[in-house]
């Protein structure tokens, strides 16, 4: 591993405390549910990027071949001596686009979860770019948190939220999430935020199914997460991945199904399933790219330009914070 020069990480990531009150909670509920960000620990992270190379799997790929083809137009509306801060990093691969695109960059923040995959990855992107500032940060991006001081490089604080992630929100969140970026981002900041588009049902059934399996590792990683942290002894084998479209409601919804009734142990609590109930663990919200818009505009953002692939999968966002939404810190919403 490089030795991360260059680099300064800020460690503000989630206590195991958390994770296992959300467990306990969400799995006390009628409709059980764990939220989605606790399927990135190191292995969920892995898995993920895993995901992003599938052949079913085409919101990444997409948006690379949009971000590569509009890289300098990007560049040019942002203008010299950014301040690039990406919510959930991950591999950095589409930051890395941006990067090589814009002028003099004065610093970037990669924002993750996982604290392992964050430091392994910030560190190979310090290594790469030795005259870029990276600072690093640990923490819940969906929970309170305040940026670490950044580099005075004179120019404008950028946001970047690639890779559909916003529609792992429901709406209403989404908004709270962008109104709570505009304040943290600053006077003048910008945001580029990835959307998946509406579409034909089998092709966003396949996305989320592929054919390997590795969706359903990915999702199923939770219970073994579950049992490796919190003491437990879920029979993996007793429940299956579960996901699909939606259409009335505009969103791929996963569950994790039981597949027998059954009881398991976890932190120290008797927990019972019934034979096919289902425990919730993501939404992916799809918009039409005037729908986006609305929504961006309710959270104090222009919509300034969207960019598409031929084929109208995917969609990339540049917003500008109107000034209303004022500056500093709030807390995002869930």
């Amino acid at each position: 591993m490089p030795d991360g020069a260059g680099l300064d990480f800020f460690d503000l990531s989630p206590s195991e405390e958390s994770f296992r009150e959300a467990v306990l909670a969400g799995l006390a509920r009628s409709r059980k549910a764990i939220p989605c960000k606790f399927l990135y620990d190191r292995r969920g992270s892995a898995l993920f990027e895993e995901i992003c190379r599938l052949p079913e799997y085409y919101p990444t790929r997409t948006e690379i071949g949009i971000l590569e083809e509009n890289a300098r137009r990007i560049a040019g509306r942002i203008g010299p001596c950014c301040r690039l801060i990406d919510f959930g990093s991950g591999e950095s691969r589409k930051a890395r686009i941006l990067l090589e695109a814009l002028e003099d960059p004065a610093g970037y923040v990669p924002v993750d979860i996982s604290r392992d995959h964050l430091f392994e990855a910030a560190a190979n992107l310090a290594e790469d770019f030795p005259a870029l500032p990276v600072v690093a940060l640990c923490a819940d991006y969906t929970r309170p948190f305040v940026l670490p001081p950044l580099p005075d490089g004179g120019g404008k604080n950028v946001g970047f939220f690639p890779g559909s992630t916003i529609g792992n929100f429901e709406p209403k969140a989404a908004e709270a999430f962008l109104l709570n970026c505009a304040r943290l981002l600053g006077s003048g900041g910008e945001m580029l935020v990835g959307v998946d588009l509406k579409k034909e049902k089998p092709l966003l059934d396949a996305a989320y199914n592929d054919g390997s399996g590795v969706t359903a590792l990915f999702n199923l990683n939770l219970l073994h997460r579950i049992n490796r942290e919190l003491d437990g002894d879920l029979d993996i084998a007793q429940f299956r991945h579960v996901a699909f479209y939606n259409p009335a409601m505009g969103r791929v919804e996963i569950y994790i199904e039981s597949l027998a009734e059954q009881e398991a142990r976890i932190a120290g609590r008797r927990f019972h399933f019934d034979c096919g109930e289902l425990i919730h663990t993501e939404y992916s919200y799809k918009y039409a790219i005037p729908e986006f818009q609305r929504l961006a505009k309710r959270a104090h953002f222009t919509p300034v330009e969207a960019w598409t692939d031929t084929k109208n999968l995917f969609s990339v966002h540049y917003l500008r914070a109107n000034g209303s939404a004022g500056d500093g810190f709030a807390g995002f919403g869930e």
